[in-house]
């Protein structure tokens, strides 16, 4: 996990590199500074030799500048390695999200990816710089303060190496039992994004149906998850400071006692005295911080484990070794297709689909709610894979095509249409960045968009609101249907992406359609039958499998669920989830 997640310091290995070098020679510079004191009370005012005073006075001073500009250093390379190993890690996870198919995206909800992307990077970010800076000085102190003492007098010496084990075991079962908290709390956090994520993006229901009290209730309880699985964290870690300010003082009385002793019998200094109690101090502040970067390395351990699992997460869905980058025609073949979004469903999505649909065809697609229409067409375009069978496009399985060339030949207009913040054009040339100003204007003609977008004051300038909110739903609509034809593709699908258009202007899209881009292949998925009914044939779904396939004629006297639809919608009303008898 550490290796994986390593990889991404990269350009900062030398900032990495050198951030523990310099906080080494700060606390060379710092583990000095008593020994030379020592020298000045035992040697200078003790014999009263005010040469010796100010030549270790002036090493003092050096020795202090020079762990002042190491200090400095490792502060300033510690903090450009910590944040450019972060931003390289959320741009490797932000990158390697984009690579994921839809069965990839569907394991990882988009709250816990938006946790990752922010709050685990930033813990992993801290604990790196902790890592760097205060593991190395830590430590290094520890060892040459302890180095020291032992050189000054080994008897009072081991008085700091049996507080040492006693906190280290003391510390030990602190973070073991603070850890599994750590490791509970951020699913808490991916629950409380999700339910701030899903009230700002539903505000305006929110408001429409007075549900702020509800919701803020909500918000309030997953926020009290995570306050309460941090309580006990804490709870455990609270017996850090106790515990390490006994030890301290504990330390300070048997130095002060025993080296009180020492120096009424002769064998220890004034000055070694006042070494060893700064030294003590050295010690244990350097316990000190080791604990708090085991507390940062504990919570951030949670955070790798969650970002490393998104990394070796690799897609389902990826190009051939040697693909084909051409898309001859838009016909398409469904051959003894099976299809299930988990590969251990009982039961599959789709059931034993065999279609011929040929180049330049407008295809109907019909069914009831959760008949599989839109799983149906997704497997054209290889959003998802078939489970078993195979799919062809322009006479080779689409497995046989590179991805980014397949879907610039598949258009699709989703259910759920989206606009970005930004101006109409530049929406827009998300179907094609080349597009000019004319191009886009004649897509949007041909998907009526045209007459509306004239009529603001900025015409193609005019800026969208973010998630479209300043666009009715069907001018979002006919905006999507725009932006998808100006890729030019072989193969255009609509799915229901009409239903929020009056049945006037269905019928001009249509009309469109057909005279504008009569060689692509249109799969046009819709509740009503008059946005399907002159297509050169239509398919019927139930249950995810194919209950008819023919022209709107024949499947008025061969099918009975669509004439049962027909019949209803014709006589006053009705979708294809209202059959009659039901």
């Amino acid at each position: 996990m550490l290796r994986l997640l390593l990889r991404e310091v990269k350009e900062y290995k030398k900032a990495s590199i050198v951030t523990p070098l310099f906080m080494i020679l700060e606390v060379a510079m710092e583990m000095s500074v008593p020994f030379l004191m020592a020298s000045i009370i035992d040697h200078g005012v003790e014999k009263g030799d005010i040469g010796h005073i100010y030549k270790v006075g002036a090493i003092m001073v050096v020795a202090a500048v020079i762990g002042l500009l190491a200090g400095l250093a490792g502060g300033r390379f510690g903090a450009k390695a910590s944040t450019g190993f972060a931003k390289n890690l959320r741009e490797k996870l932000f990158n390697h999200i984009q690579t994921f198919s839809f069965a990839n995206i569907d394991k990882f909800s988009t709250a816990g990816l938006v946790t990752r992307l922010t709050t685990d990077i930033t813990h992993i970010q801290m604990a790196y710089q902790m890592s760097l800076r205060m593991f190395t000085r830590a430590p290094a102190s520890l060892i040459c303060a302890m180095a020291m003492a032992f050189y000054i007098n080994k008897k009072i010496a081991s008085i700091y190496l049996i507080a040492v084990v006693l906190l280290g075991i003391a510390l030990f079962f602190i973070m073991k039992r603070a850890t599994k908290y750590f490791q509970q709390a951020f699913p808490k956090y991916d629950e409380m994004n999700a339910a701030v994520q899903e009230n700002v993006s539903a505000i305006r229901v929110v408001k429409a149906y007075v549900r702020e009290k509800e919701e803020t209730t909500k918000f309030k309880k997953t926020s009290e998850n995570i306050y309460r699985i941090f309580v006990k964290a804490e709870k455990n870690i609270i017996y850090n400071a106790p515990i390490m300010q006994l030890t301290v003082y504990s330390c300070i009385l048997l130095i002060s006692w025993i080296g009180a002793k020492m120096i009424v019998a002769d064998t220890l200094t004034t000055g070694e005295l006042m070494s060893l109690l700064a030294y003590c101090m050295n010690i244990l502040s350097s316990l000190m911080m080791l604990s708090m970067v085991f507390i940062m390395i504990t919570m951030s351990s949670a955070s790798m484990k969650r970002i490393a699992e998104v990394l070796r997460e690799s897609s389902d869905i990826t190009n051939p070794e040697q693909p084909i980058y051409e898309v001859s025609d838009g016909s398409v073949e469904f051959r003894n297709v099976n299809f299930a979004y988990k590969q251990d469903s009982e039961e599959p999505v789709l059931k034993d689909i065999n279609l011929k649909i040929h180049a330049g065809e407008t295809i109907g697609v019909m069914g009831a709610t959760g008949s599989a229409k839109t799983s149906l067409v997704n497997l054209i375009s290889r959003l998802y894979d078939a489970t078993e069978g195979e799919i062809l496009v322009g006479g080779y399985n689409v497995k046989a095509y590179d991805l980014k060339s397949l879907r610039n030949q598949v258009s699709v207009v989703l259910q759920n249409n989206v606009l970005f913040s930004g101006t109409i054009l530049e929406n827009l040339r998300w179907g094609n960045a080349n597009a000019t100003e004319e191009e886009c204007k004649e897509a949007c003609r041909q998907a009526c968009a045209d007459d509306f977008i004239m009529r603001f004051p900025d015409g193609y300038h005019t800026h969208i609101e973010q998630g479209g909110t300043n666009v009715s739903g069907g001018q979002k609509q006919r905006l999507c249907i725009a932006r998808a034809l100006l890729k030019k593709p072989k193969i255009l699908i609509l799915d229901d992406s009409t239903s929020a258009v009056d049945t006037a202007t269905d019928a001009r899209i249509r009309k469109a359609f057909a005279e504008e881009i009569p060689n692509t292949t249109k799969f046009i998925i819709a509740q009503r039958i008059s946005s399907i009914q002159n297509a050169d044939r239509i398919i019927v779904m139930e249950d995810g499998q194919v209950h008819g396939f023919g022209t709107h004629e024949e499947l008025l006297a061969n099918n009975e669920i669509y004439r049962e639809v027909y019949e209803t919608q014709t006589k006053g009303g009705g979708d294809f989830d209202e059959r009659v008898g039901e």
